[in-house]
Protein backbone atom coordinates (compact mmCIF):
# COMPACT_ATOMS: atom_id res chain seq x y z
CA UNK A 1 0.00 0.00 0.00
CA UNK A 2 1.58 3.61 -1.14
CA UNK A 3 1.41 6.11 1.17
CA UNK A 4 0.42 9.82 0.46
CA UNK A 5 1.17 12.93 2.10
CA UNK A 6 -2.83 14.11 2.07
CA UNK A 7 -6.09 12.69 2.47
CA UNK A 8 -8.07 11.28 -0.50
CA UNK A 9 -10.88 13.07 0.10
CA UNK A 10 -9.54 16.21 0.28
CA UNK A 11 -9.09 15.48 -3.59
CA UNK A 12 -10.75 18.16 -5.81
CA UNK A 13 -13.85 16.83 -7.79
CA UNK A 14 -13.20 18.76 -10.97
CA UNK A 15 -11.14 18.34 -13.59
CA UNK A 16 -9.74 21.89 -13.90
CA UNK A 17 -10.73 25.71 -13.50
CA UNK A 18 -11.22 26.15 -16.90
CA UNK A 19 -15.11 23.84 -16.80
CA UNK A 20 -16.22 25.93 -14.04
CA UNK A 21 -19.26 27.06 -15.99
CA UNK A 22 -20.17 29.70 -13.55
CA UNK A 23 -16.83 31.72 -15.11
CA UNK A 24 -17.94 30.86 -18.65
CA UNK A 25 -19.47 33.66 -20.47
CA UNK A 26 -19.09 34.37 -24.10
CA UNK A 27 -20.92 37.40 -24.19
CA UNK A 28 -17.91 39.16 -22.58
CA UNK A 29 -20.12 40.84 -19.82
CA UNK A 30 -19.02 38.78 -17.22
CA UNK A 31 -15.12 39.32 -16.52
CA UNK A 32 -13.52 36.78 -14.39
CA UNK A 33 -11.01 37.95 -11.69
CA UNK A 34 -7.83 36.04 -12.48
CA UNK A 35 -6.69 36.65 -8.84
CA UNK A 36 -9.71 34.47 -7.29
CA UNK A 37 -9.12 31.78 -10.15
CA UNK A 38 -5.10 31.61 -9.30
CA UNK A 39 -6.66 30.99 -5.60
CA UNK A 40 -8.57 28.12 -6.82
CA UNK A 41 -5.42 26.34 -8.73
CA UNK A 42 -3.76 26.78 -5.52
CA UNK A 43 -5.95 24.95 -3.51
CA UNK A 44 -6.72 22.32 -6.00
CA UNK A 45 -2.86 21.20 -5.83
CA UNK A 46 -1.37 22.65 -2.97
CA UNK A 47 -1.44 19.29 -1.54
CA UNK A 48 1.16 17.83 -4.38
CA UNK A 49 3.61 20.19 -4.49
CA UNK A 50 6.06 22.04 -1.54
CA UNK A 51 5.19 25.52 -1.50
CA UNK A 52 2.17 27.64 -3.61
CA UNK A 53 1.19 30.91 -3.49
CA UNK A 54 -0.63 33.56 -5.68
CA UNK A 55 1.85 36.52 -6.02
CA UNK A 56 1.90 39.78 -4.19
CA UNK A 57 4.44 41.75 -5.40
CA UNK A 58 3.66 40.89 -9.67
CA UNK A 59 0.56 42.80 -10.19
CA UNK A 60 -2.98 41.17 -10.41
CA UNK A 61 -5.37 41.87 -12.80
CA UNK A 62 -8.74 40.74 -14.10
CA UNK A 63 -6.94 39.00 -16.89
CA UNK A 64 -3.60 37.89 -15.36
CA UNK A 65 -2.96 36.65 -12.04
CA UNK A 66 0.83 34.90 -10.78
CA UNK A 67 1.20 31.70 -9.03
CA UNK A 68 4.28 31.03 -7.61
CA UNK A 69 5.37 27.38 -7.18
CA UNK A 70 7.55 25.03 -5.50
CA UNK A 71 7.51 21.83 -6.40
CA UNK A 72 8.48 18.58 -4.19
CA UNK A 73 12.03 18.67 -5.96
CA UNK A 74 13.11 22.00 -4.73
CA UNK A 75 12.34 23.91 -8.09
CA UNK A 76 10.91 27.01 -7.90
CA UNK A 77 8.53 28.72 -10.76
CA UNK A 78 6.90 31.63 -11.40
CA UNK A 79 3.20 30.89 -13.66
CA UNK A 80 1.56 33.61 -15.64
CA UNK A 81 -2.19 32.61 -15.57
CA UNK A 82 -4.67 33.75 -17.79
CA UNK A 83 -7.45 32.63 -20.03
CA UNK A 84 -4.82 30.72 -22.38
CA UNK A 85 -3.85 28.74 -19.75
CA UNK A 86 -1.07 28.64 -17.40
CA UNK A 87 2.80 29.24 -17.88
CA UNK A 88 6.35 29.32 -16.41
CA UNK A 89 7.17 32.95 -17.14
CA UNK A 90 10.19 32.68 -14.80
CA UNK A 91 12.03 30.39 -12.81
CA UNK A 92 11.78 31.82 -9.28
CA UNK A 93 9.32 33.92 -7.32
CA UNK A 94 7.77 36.80 -8.01
CA UNK A 95 9.77 37.19 -11.43
CA UNK A 96 8.75 37.04 -14.97
CA UNK A 97 11.59 36.85 -17.88
CA UNK A 98 10.06 38.15 -21.70
CA UNK A 99 13.04 35.89 -23.34
CA UNK A 100 11.26 32.93 -21.69
CA UNK A 101 9.00 31.45 -24.45
CA UNK A 102 7.27 28.67 -22.40
CA UNK A 103 3.97 26.68 -23.76
CA UNK A 104 0.87 27.56 -22.05
CA UNK A 105 -1.16 24.28 -20.69
CA UNK A 106 -4.83 24.56 -20.25
CA UNK A 107 -4.94 23.21 -16.71
CA UNK A 108 -2.29 23.22 -14.00
CA UNK A 109 -2.20 19.28 -13.79
CA UNK A 110 -0.47 19.35 -17.19
CA UNK A 111 1.54 21.86 -16.49
CA UNK A 112 2.93 20.31 -13.05
CA UNK A 113 3.12 16.73 -14.68
CA UNK A 114 5.16 18.54 -17.16
CA UNK A 115 7.94 19.74 -14.70
CA UNK A 116 7.64 17.72 -11.65
CA UNK A 117 7.72 13.92 -11.50
CA UNK A 118 7.05 13.80 -7.13
CA UNK A 119 4.03 15.55 -7.77
CA UNK A 120 2.96 13.17 -10.72
CA UNK A 121 3.74 10.29 -8.27
CA UNK A 122 1.61 12.29 -5.11
CA UNK A 123 -0.91 13.15 -7.19
CA UNK A 124 -1.46 9.53 -8.70
CA UNK A 125 -1.20 8.24 -5.27
CA UNK A 126 -3.92 10.18 -4.12
CA UNK A 127 -5.88 9.61 -6.75
CA UNK A 128 -5.89 5.78 -6.46
CA UNK A 129 -6.40 6.13 -2.64
CA UNK A 130 -9.66 8.07 -3.26
CA UNK A 131 -10.43 5.32 -5.90
CA UNK A 132 -9.90 2.35 -3.48
CA UNK A 133 -11.96 4.87 -1.00
CA UNK A 134 -14.82 4.92 -3.59
CA UNK A 135 -14.79 1.26 -4.13
CA UNK A 136 -15.37 0.35 -0.69
CA UNK A 137 -18.14 2.70 -0.18
CA UNK A 138 -20.02 1.58 -2.83
CA UNK A 139 -19.66 -2.55 -1.24
CA UNK A 140 -20.76 -1.35 1.71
Amino acid sequence: RMETDCNPMELPNNTGFEEDSNYRDFEGTDVKDMRLEAEAVVNDVLFAVSNMFVSKTLPCAEDVAYINVETRERNRYCLELTEAGLRVVAYDFDQTDDRLQTPYHETVYSLLDSLSPAYREVFGNALLQRLEALKKESQS
